[in-house]
């Protein structure tokens, strides 16, 4: 899984329900365990960055191009993780003040699942035909889809400055893909469904899961397994068999070692929460993007032309006016 879908989740302030936490409710409580900004954002930068560049090293430089397996095994991982995680320390006692009844299980769980299987697999598949640095710049359009799902359905009223910043960031999304050198119509599709997957669910999580209050590894606790099963049972029609003949010869342990990093990141995420203010967060979040994105041409000789890095920096100054307003 790739940050958003690899990392599975998006560290946000629990004062600002703007834009939820991709895997945990609206109301993510603060951990017990409490790190300074400065020992944990560094830590969490980099293993963000590194779940990213090692998933794209997997797709293309070993050429192991089976999305749908891969996040597959990251989801069997992460649930395997937690329950030992639950045993043997208390990084996962909010799990014991979430109460899912079958009701919220069939009504709520299951479909935000559903959407965040179709959003790992479609996000992690674009990159067997984009970039990494282009696909992180197609992610800051994730809050535009969201206030137009929410427009749409009148969860809440537009404003001026709210359609400001979807012009700012659609405005520099565009300029961002229209100076793409190695343009790929079906990576675009592909990654631009994954957009409007991972929004329907942010969406659905506030409405759904308003009032339980989960953390990032509680989330995944019960997100995990739900979406490996889902997961499963699409692996047949879309990858069938192949993949397991190709584990070999990339090395289980770099699967391993692969899934341990995106597991780690969620761990890091639970510190995160209550690191800093929603501005400190949001300007690591942004730097971490800009990082990853240099990382890509540095590593991957990935091409940039002006008119993305342009178009990017309008998008990501829409990105930070939506995260840190205070107004809906």
């Amino acid at each position: 899984m790739n940050e958003e879908d690899g990392q599975m989740l998006q560290v946000h302030d629990e004062k600002s329900t703007d834009l939820p936490s991709p895997v945990t409710s609206a109301t993510t409580p603060r951990p017990k365990q409490k790190l300074s900004a400065a020992a944990i954002i560094p830590v969490w930068i980099i293993l963000s960055s590194t779940v990213i560049i090692y998933n794209n090293y997997l797709y293309n430089s070993l050429e192991f191009r089976f999305p749908v397996f891969l996040v597959t095994w990251h989801l069997t991982f992460a649930a395997i993780g937690t329950r030992v995680l639950q045993r043997t320390t208390n990084l996962l006692d909010g799990a014991r003040d979430v109460h899912i009844s079958k009701d919220i299980f069939l009504r709520s769980i299951l479909p935000i699942g559903l959407l965040f299987s179709a959003s790992l697999i479609l996000s992690n598949t674009a990159y067997l035909y984009l970039s990494v640095a282009y696909i992180q710049m197609l992610k800051a359009f994730v809050p535009v889809a969201i206030l137009l799902i929410s427009w749409t359905f009148r969860i809440q009223e537009p404003s001026k400055k709210l359609a400001m910043i979807v012009f700012m960031i659609s405005s520099g999304v565009a300029l961002a893909s229209r100076g793409e050198l190695h343009f790929n119509l079906i990576g675009f599709v592909t990654q631009a469904a994954a957009v409007a997957f991972e929004a329907s669910r942010l969406v659905m999580i506030q409405i759904l899961l308003h009032g339980l209050k989960m953390d990032p590894l509680v989330s995944l606790h019960y997100y995990a397994p739900v979406c490996a099963v889902i997961n499963l049972a699409v692996l047949p029609f879309t990858e069938g068999l192949a993949p397991f003949y190709e584990v070999m010869r990339v090395g289980p342990l770099i699967l391993v070692s692969n899934a341990a990093v995106a597991f780690l990141l969620n761990i890091a995420a639970v510190f995160l929460v209550g690191a800093g203010s929603g501005l400190v967060l949001t300007l690591a979040g942004v730097f971490k993007d800009i990082l990853l994105i240099t990382g890509s041409v540095l590593i991957f000789g990935a091409a940039i032309t002006p008119l993305q890095v342009f178009g990017y920096s309008i998008a990501l100054g829409g990105l930070v006016l939506y995260k840190t307003s205070g107004s809906k």
